[in-house]
């Protein structure tokens, strides 16, 4: 993954404006896919709490995990047509291994917030999703989503 920069739009025309309005079809795609997996992910988190009598924190790790399920499948779909990885499964494993990282953020803030400020594990999990959602695309972006750039054409004499 050598030479990531740390935003590159999409490819197409070398136009800014289009370019632009590229990024913004990825990020609207990608919160959309978001959106799915986040009400996956706050809906198994209260069935396995109210239903279920889960601890909050394993409830929480385990409907993270349905939700960036949910979300490659869609994010692939919706949101980002370049793959820097040609393997699929090995895509899907990075994919899940930065949502890992995002869950580690995710868990820390629900815990933070439930048992230092006194927040309702619904509303700590609101405030926890915002703080991974920006994180999670650029880098799930850039190292997964972006094909690498080409070096540039050496002009011959």
């Amino acid at each position: 993954m050598e030479g990531l920069e740390f935003v590159r739009l999409p490819r197409g025309s070398e136009n800014g404006c289009d370019r632009m309005r590229g990024l913004a079809r990825e990020v609207i795609g990608y919160g959309a896919a978001s959106g799915c997996a986040l009400a996956v992910d706050v809906s198994l988190l209260w069935i396995l709490v109210t239903s279920f009598s889960f601890g909050y924190i394993a409830a929480a790790t385990l409907s993270f995990l349905a939700g960036a399920s949910v979300a490659y499948i869609l994010s692939v779909r919706l949101a980002f047509k370049d793959h820097r990885l040609k393997d699929r499964l090995s895509e899907f494993v990075g994919f899940v291994a930065i949502g890992a990282l995002g869950l580690a953020v995710n868990i820390g803030v629900i815990a933070v917030a439930v048992n230092y400020l006194s927040l309702h594990y619904l509303l700590a999990k609101g405030v926890a999703t915002g703080c991974t959602f920006l994180c999670n695309f650029m880098a799930r972006r850039q190292l997964l989503f972006v094909r690498p750039a080409t070096p540039p054409q050496e002009i011959s004499s």
